[in-house]
């Protein structure tokens, strides 16, 4: 071999050599900071799923999104989910749809009978909130990441605020919300004060994924919860590495979940192909109605929502519900 050709090799092991130092020294940082999580007691295989028939939901990752709004920080009891998203990413495309369950969906919760879906976090945890899930809407989620509402705060402001298009009739009801998120986070707090497309504050941005009283009610709230995620993941993947390394370790005691470290970093480094592809509510195809003096969200036919939820999400046509759901989505329709 040529003395320029050595050359040009030792250059290339060089730079080989550095990046995987690099490498290395990420995958360090990152353990350190994923080491703040709360991590819960967790056994994926533990967890409850239907007999169920749809081969494309393996091509998925499925995670279950939590909210919860507690002032002790207790993530895993003592509290309902305010927010309840099911995340699913498609493990080629790293293209990701967002599902926001009404909190107010009436559904079977084991050992509690049928009920909103929110309670089942106050029941039991985020165990008994996932296999609700999958029991009712045949899932196959194993993981979970249950998130503060003042993580959100404190995130929107590490990012350095977010874009967010506030209508007129969205503006003072905002600002209410803000002002509470304020005082219960012991944050500073700036009024809005004119609508349309601005960058918000933790607070604020907090403010406005809580507002429910606008025209469309919770369904309108969960619309803009994942909005609030979409413009945080634009933002996040516009950050220098540094920066979100910081904000994480800000934002990550006030996260639980039951995914492994591992697990974790492995989804951290393919972030930056990540997208929001689509995003939706669910039910589908419901009706708000009383049942035992309690407000709930009804599926028309739980059913067919299943269905119709499977062919979003999985791309499965006339995907055919387990005996369980069919079960399950009888006795709704009797009930209601």
């Amino acid at each position: 071999m040529s003395s320029s050709r050595r050359h040009k090799a030792g250059k290339l092991l060089l730079i080989i050599e550095i990046i995987l130092i690099l490498i290395a020294i990420c995958i360090a940082i990152l353990a350190v900071v994923f080491g703040k999580l709360k991590s819960a007691d967790w056994n994926d295989d533990g967890i409850y799923m239907n007999d169920m028939n749809d081969s494309n939901i393996s091509d998925y990752t499925n995670i279950a999104l939590f909210g919860v709004d507690s002032r002790e920080n207790d993530l895993t009891k003592n509290t309902r989910s305010d927010s309840i998203i099911i995340a699913s990413i498609n493990k080629k495309s790293k293209k990701v749809k967002l599902v926001s369950i009404y909190r107010d969906t009436y559904v079977y919760i084991p050992d509690h009978g049928y009920t909103k879906l929110n309670h089942a976090y106050a029941y039991g945890g985020p165990k008994l909130a996932v296999e609700t899930i999958n029991r009712n809407f045949d899932m196959n989620i194993r993981d979970f990441v249950t998130v503060n509402f003042s993580a959100v705060t404190d995130a929107v402001d590490a990012l350095g605020g977010i874009e967010i298009d506030i209508t007129e009739e969205e503006l003072d009801y905002v600002n209410r919300y803000a002002k509470d998120v304020a005082n219960i986070n012991n944050k500073e707090w700036t009024k809005i004060k004119k609508p349309g497309k601005q960058t918000l504050t933790g607070v604020q941005a907090t403010g406005y994924s809580r507002v429910r009283y606008t025209k469309g009610g919770d369904f309108t709230r969960a619309n803009r919860q994942r909005t609030v995620i979409d413009a945080m993941l634009k933002k996040a993947k516009h950050t220098n590495p540094v920066k979100l390394i910081k904000a994480a370790d800000v934002i990550l005691p006030q996260i639980c979940t039951g995914m492994k470290s591992t697990e974790l970093m492995g989804l951290a480094v393919s972030f930056p192909f990540y997208s929001i592809d689509d995003q939706t509510g669910f039910p589908f195809d419901n009706k708000v109605m009383t049942i035992n003096k309690a407000s709930v969200v009804v599926s028309t036919s739980l059913s067919s929502n299943v269905t119709k939820l499977h062919n979003y999400l999985f791309g499965t046509k006339k995907y055919e519900p387990s005996q369980t759901v069919k079960n399950i989505s009888a006795q709704i329709s009797a009930r209601s």
